[in-house]
């Protein structure tokens, strides 16, 4: 009864074959649709790598230059033993060796500066990616001294060139690759040092373009901002354009921190790198820019003044980054605040400072300078179950401190130690700046430290008697 033959049989078995090979022939490939938004820049449609596999578009919180090393491998720089060690003088040995080093970190910074020039060329994205990582740590980590930067400034038109392809969306660039070439150019921007105007001037549309960009990864446009803030912090001088310089960053910064910005909703991580850069470029001014003048005084309000409702508003958020960017931006206000009070012999001891003219007694402020007192206390020993043991112990230490100067006005400290050095800091400015930098060079702060003249002056960096 059943009449399936021979003949059938070889018609499945060709027919399955038939359809097998047009499977692989017309494999589907990814699609790759770029278009320009409303900023001119371009964005990828597709959500495929170079590899056909899916990716998320978004990076997790915590993303960072040096969280892994992706691809780097392939670039053959992974040695870790050529970072600046403290030396005797006198020991021959070790400063033939220290001398053998230093060469070694000036080779390697070459062969890893070499690398920008095929980025525009790589087709993978993960190579692109390792490529930026490779860059980030030589720069951090191998550009020492006077020769280290030297070798970058040689370099680093090169060096612009490959991340403002990438921050233009061309190749094809993923966030991850975005997020890396930015810290690539603030890292550039440390090691380069101070009264470089050129690079601000370059830099400035371009960054500017990514914060605007309401469509890109919050952490890319941070990631923007935080560069954008260290090169005016480190490079720009007061002989920048108005609009192009330190003061026009600063109202940038305002503006995105702000609950929404260019009609849509700001991230809080977005926000709180704002409030970040606004008090990094914040120590750049004068106390009075920041803190002076009330709302009935003919002069201009300091532009801390302007601010101080916007960080009430976020010591009440849910997110502990934007609470705690809050607390820090209020805590340099209050510190500008205080010092506009006191003569150079009244700073050096400030043990009583509360009935000063620079206090907040009597002014305009100091109703909403309670409330923000009073919040401040309050999470300094905030408890629950809606936070993390971790994060309920950070979230003390960090407010106590905030509330140590808000509400005490006591000044911070903090002191970095190093072999061969130290730099004490007796101030929010000067923690704010220490905070921003070390968060930017990462594993290479200390060494950057040790060796970089401009870091050196901004902190005052004081050394011992037995070299390095």
């Amino acid at each position: 009864g059943n009449s399936f033959t021979v003949r059938d049989t070889e018609k499945v078995v060709l027919y399955s074959a038939i359809s097998t090979m047009h499977g692989r022939e017309k494999k589907a490939k990814p699609q790759r649709r770029k278009k320009k938004n409303k900023d001119g820049l371009i964005t990828s449609q597709d959500t495929t790598d170079d590899d056909g596999v899916l990716r998320d578009m978004e990076l997790p919180d915590d993303w960072t230059v040096a969280a892994s090393s992706v691809g780097s491998s392939n670039f053959g720089l992974d040695d870790d033993d050529l970072l600046l060690e403290d030396i005797d003088e006198n020991n021959v040995e070790e400063v033939n060796r220290s001398i053998a080093a230093a060469a070694a970190r000036a080779s390697k910074l070459a062969d890893a500066l070499s690398i920008a020039t095929t980025i525009t060329s790589e087709k993978r994205a993960t190579k692109r990616e390792g490529g930026y990582r490779v860059l980030f740590k030589a720069i951090t980590q191998y550009a020492t001294g006077n020769e280290g930067m030297e070798i970058l400034n040689l370099r680093f038109d090169v060096v612009l060139e490959a991340c403002l392809y990438t921050l233009q969306g061309k190749g094809n660039s993923t966030p991850a690759e975005q997020y890396a070439a930015c810290r690539v150019l603030e890292a550039s921007s440390v090691v380069l040092g101070e009264d470089r105007d050129d690079i601000a001037e370059k830099l400035n549309g371009p960054l500017k373009k990514i914060i605007n960009a309401t469509g890109r990864v919050a952490q890319v446009r941070s990631a923007a901002l935080r560069c954008l803030a260290m090169v005016h912090f480190i490079c720009g001088t007061n002989c920048l354009e108005e609009g192009e310089d330190a003061t026009a960053v600063l109202t940038l910064c305002e503006k995105v921190s702000a609950e929404s910005y260019r009609g849509e909703t700001v991230s809080p991580i977005l926000r709180a790198t704002a409030l970040d850069c606004w008090s990094l470029l914040g120590t750049t001014f004068s106390d009075a820019f920041i803190a002076a003048g009330d709302s009935d005084e003919d002069y201009n309000l300091g532009q801390g003044l302007q601010l101080l409702p916007l960080l009430a508003e976020c010591l009440d958020s849910t997110d502990q980054s934007l609470r705690r960017s809050a607390g820090e931006c209020v805590s340099l206000i209050h510190e500008c605040r205080l010092n506009l009070g006191m003569d150079e012999e009244e700073a050096a001891n400030r043990t009583e400072r509360a009935y000063r003219r620079g206090s907040w007694d009597g002014s305009e402020w100091e109703v909403l300078m309670d409330e923000v007192k009073q919040r401040i206390a309050e999470l300094s020993v905030e408890s629950g179950h809606h936070m993390s043991k971790k994060d309920k112990k950070e979230q003390r230490s960090t407010f106590r401190d905030f509330m140590s100067t808000i509400v005490d006005d006591e000044s911070p400290e903090e002191i970095v130690n190093w072999r061969g050095g130290k730099v004490k800091l007796n101030s929010w400015q000067e923690i704010i700046k220490l905070n921003f930098v070390r968060h930017c060079l990462q594993g290479g702060f200390q060494v950057q430290l040790m060796t970089n003249e401009t870091l050196q002056a901004i902190f005052g960096a004081v050394f011992d008697g037995s070299g390095m």
